[in-house]
């Protein structure tokens, strides 16, 4: 990979935390943005704690997991990133906050520089319109947690040339990580099919075929699930469900996309799955505990 040697990720949330971690592993430099400088502190410690569980579990040597963290930099201010050789967005999955970073970068990038967005739903052609360079922008969905999961989906935009495509799934590949194509449709692949199971698992409780504990049940023994689907949207983010199921209701216009109401009101309520504590689950005592 002699076209890409240092990496900006934008956005130290669990997403661009994984991907810098699996970046420094594979021996790239890392520049760590986010808009919050507090947020790249939590980030690094967390990256050092999954560096010392890979350790400790035989997966890679101590001196290489203190070598991946010595190659991942703080970088509060934008204008440090704009030093990458490829910059992937990884911020929450609202389209004018990642429009509103691109837009913010791109003053300080180089003519060479790559783009790649990290969206598990939004258009790569609209990300890429509203950019100086629509041929060198792409979408590169990681899977989360991007440290265990071998995916990355690659998507190319309307404008995305053959060379930034190539660089791409190259790029990908040197992660470690296995590549699937996906055509720029609401979703892509994984979340197209995934998400609205999801929402139909919270459709299947909001209707009263089953509680949380029969569903998750349910699926994990009846279908070889290793998650639920409610304990899955959990983890995922209802956040970011709600947003996912918006965008194909949206962008596909057919009322099987429509989020179930049930997840709606959570969302409302700020039950947004782990990360706050509370979702389909109650993560705030010894065991989960469903919440309905």
């Amino acid at each position: 990979m002699a076209e890409i040697r240092t990496i900006g990720v934008i956005g130290a949330g669990q997403m661009g935390s994984g991907i810098a971690h699996v970046c420094a592993v594979a021996g790239y430099d890392v520049l760590l943005n986010d808009v919050a400088p507090a947020r790249i502190t939590d980030s690094l410690d967390l990256i050092g704690r999954n560096l010392a569980r890979q350790v400790s579990r035989g997966i890679i040597a101590e001196a290489d997991a203190d070598a991946a963290l010595s190659r991942i930099k703080s970088a509060p201010d934008l204008a440090q990133v704009g030093k990458a050789d490829i910059a992937i967005e990884a911020a929450t999955e609202n389209e004018d906050t990642k429009k509103l970073i691109f837009k913010a970068l791109q003053p300080h990038l180089s003519d060479s520089t790559l783009l790649a967005s990290n969206t598990s739903s939004i258009s790569i052609t609209r990300l890429a319109s509203s950019t100086d360079r629509p041929e060198r922008f792409i979408g590169l969905h990681f899977m989360n947690p991007v440290p265990l999961m071998k995916l990355v989906e690659i998507i190319r935009g309307i404008a995305t040339d053959a060379a930034t495509y190539e660089i791409a799934v190259g790029f990908a590949k040197s992660l470690g990580k296995t590549t699937a194509n996906a055509e720029d449709f609401p979703a892509f692949i994984v979340n197209r099919v995934l998400v609205p199971m999801i929402n139909e698992a919270i459709y299947t409780l909001y209707e009263g075929v089953g509680t949380v504990d029969a569903i998750d049940t349910a699926l994990k023994l009846g279908a070889n699930h290793p998650m639920g689907p409610l304990e899955l949207g959990d983890f995922i983010g209802l956040d970011t469900v709600l947003s996912i199921m918006n965008v194909l209701h949206e962008g596909l216009a057919d009322s099987k996309y429509r989020p179930c109401p049930l997840l709606v009101k959570y969302v409302e309520a700020g039950w947004l799955g782990r990360k706050a504590g509370r979702g389909f689950y109650d993560y705030r005592g010894d065991r989960p505990v469903p919440t309905r």
